[in-house]
């Protein structure tokens, strides 16, 4: 690949920009994050991910935010990730490690077509539902159905890690309108030191349920892996469905499979949007100050 390449794709409509760390010569900054998810002074993206080095792993792996903040680990992105890993030859193994902010996980590219990946699963670790590991700022053991103001209304909330921080509140009808409304106000939550995902969540069957979806430092977004993983274990915790669920966002659908130690695997497709080389003036603008 030429210096300065990328690649952009989207799992379910959630796109990322990914970089190989060892092929530019810029820095990715929070300003020159912000500028290339912007969609008219960049490239336009639900965020960027970056191929690192790792002593821990086959291969190391970052995900930033639009608004340019660093996230623990994204599950649309690692499928990207994977994707671009198989498809440009960093690997021809269909399983391999990627270690994330957090942890390691393990991917297993299940379907191939015309010699690119297509069906991706990943192993996302394990649902963790203790409160100071979330992390949320209360001396519950655990933050399962609990009552929390959001502005003038009153919500009942589920929170757990799955590598990342997810409040997820059950519905039995989904208003996409509400967690516009309510999304940013449950995410900068006093009780959510680290702010948090959000995810409103409907069960329709013992292996089904439908999530709406507000992204820590995205905001409204049509699919996402961790927020799937997170909605699918609070469900799961609260008796409301079984281990082995389909996820159906605005985006598409994911199949999410949690065992009884709460391990977490999730399969789903992946498609390229396009591949190119960022110009030396954009290079040059990302080093000016964007506030987007």
């Amino acid at each position: 690949m030429e210096k300065n390449s990328f690649v952009k794709s989207h799992g379910l409509g959630n796109e990322y920009i990914v970089f190989d760390s060892e092929n530019i010569d810029f820095t990715l900054s929070k300003q020159a994050i912000i500028r290339l998810c912007n969609i008219h002074f960049g490239i336009g993206s639900d965020g960027v991910l970056m191929k690192v080095p790792s002593d821990k792993a086959d291969f190391g792996f970052r995900v930033y935010n639009p608004d340019g903040s660093e996230a623990e680990k994204s599950g649309n992105g690692l499928r990207i990730f994977c994707k671009f890993i198989l498809d440009y030859g960093y690997t021809d193994k269909r399983e391999f490690s990627v270690e994330t902010l957090t942890d390691v996980v393990y991917a297993k590219i299940d379907e191939v077509e015309n010699g690119k990946a297509r069906m991706i699963t990943v192993d996302m670790g394990k649902a963790i539902f203790a409160s100071r590991q979330i992390p949320v700022d209360s001396d519950e053991p655990e933050f399962i159905a609990q009552k929390i103001q959001a502005g003038d209304k009153e919500f009942e909330v589920n929170c757990v890690s799955v590598g990342n921080p997810h409040c997820v509140v059950i519905k039995d009808k989904l208003d996409e309108e509400e967690i516009r409304k309510y999304g940013p106000l449950l995410e900068n939550h006093p009780l959510f030191p680290n702010r948090i995902n959000v995810q409103f969540a409907q069960p329709i069957s013992d292996h089904e349920a439908r999530i709406l979806i507000w992204e820590r430092g995205a905001g409204y977004t049509l699919a996402s892996g961790t927020s799937s993983c997170g909605a699918s274990s609070a469900l799961i915790k609260r008796g409301l469905v079984k281990g082995d669920l389909t996820v159906y966002m605005q985006g598409g659908t994911l199949k999410i499979t949690i065992d009884e130690d709460w391990n977490i695997r999730m399969t789903g497709e992946v498609r390229q949007v396009a591949e190119g080389v960022l110009s030396p003036e954009m290079i040059e603008d990302l080093e000016k100050p964007f506030l987007g």
